[in-house]
């Protein structure tokens, strides 16, 4: 069983070697860093790990800021490209718990789920050190997506999910268009609407404790906007790939 995890980096050295090497530690996961130029030398960080740990950890540099869910779609086709079975998705700078992979893999393995999603907002989830007013931004978020689309995941925006590769070979990746945190709901809609199965373990979040916040307004209007599209579209016909 192959499994990779895509990190997307924009000025995170503060925390990318730790990252790494605690992934590493865990023994049954191989790393894609997909970096957008980061001036700070994070991906210099992510050449410097390489000598370490060879061909497990790959990096994908690409030239400026390209956006969140163009990282990982391009992560995406290097996983189904390398023959991989899970494909994860995680942050960089610690909010997700490394450790937690291995409870979103078994979740999709033993459960017998196409998806696994690391939730804040399933029994035993929550936070930690986050402000009042992202944790409202982000219960507000989940709220209203799951209104608008009835698509029965209780953190609808997470970006700590385990995917299997099956997932990802039925959907056109090449169509999935929004850019920031809106990838996240995109993806999840698009999979449940195609017939895959969902499934969600609790986790803890942890605000960061190093390097700075990616979150904007524009993230949170696209989120808005690109929710309603998704609602009306014929997925399917969309998404679906063309035998």
């Amino acid at each position: 069983m192959k499994n990779l995890v895509i990190i997307p980096t924009y000025n995170e050295k503060e925390n990318i070697e730790s990252m790494i090497d605690t992934v590493m530690d865990l023994g049954d996961f191989h790393i894609l860093v997909v970096d957008d130029g980061s001036p700070d030398g994070t991906a210099q960080l992510v050449k410097s790990a390489q000598e370490k740990y060879g061909e497990k950890l790959a990096l994908l540099e690409r030239s400026g800021k390209l956006g969140l869910g163009s990282a990982y779609i391009a992560g995406f086709k290097y996983g189904l490209e390398h023959g991989y079975d899970y494909i994860f998705e995680m942050d960089a700078d610690f909010s997700h718990d490394p450790k937690d992979l291995i409870r979103l893999r078994d979740n999709c393995v033993k459960n017998n789920k196409d998806i696994s999603v690391g939730s804040r907002y399933t029994e035993g989830g929550g936070f930690v050190n986050w402000p009042k007013d992202r944790i409202f931004i982000s219960k507000g978020g989940s709220y209203y997506v799951r209104l608008i689309t009835f698509m029965p995941v209780k953190d609808p925006t997470a970006g700590f999910i385990c995917y299997s590769a099956d997932v990802l070979r039925a959907i056109d990746l090449d169509k999935v268009g929004m850019k920031g945190y809106a990838f996240q709901v995109e993806m999840k809609y698009v999979a449940h609407k195609l017939g895959f199965s969902i499934g969600e373990v609790p986790i803890i979040f942890k605000d960061r404790e190093l390097g700075t916040s990616k979150m904007h307004i524009g993230i949170i209007t696209e989120a808005v906007k690109g929710v309603l599209k998704l609602r009306f579209r014929n997925i399917k016909k969309y998404y679906g790939k063309q035998d």
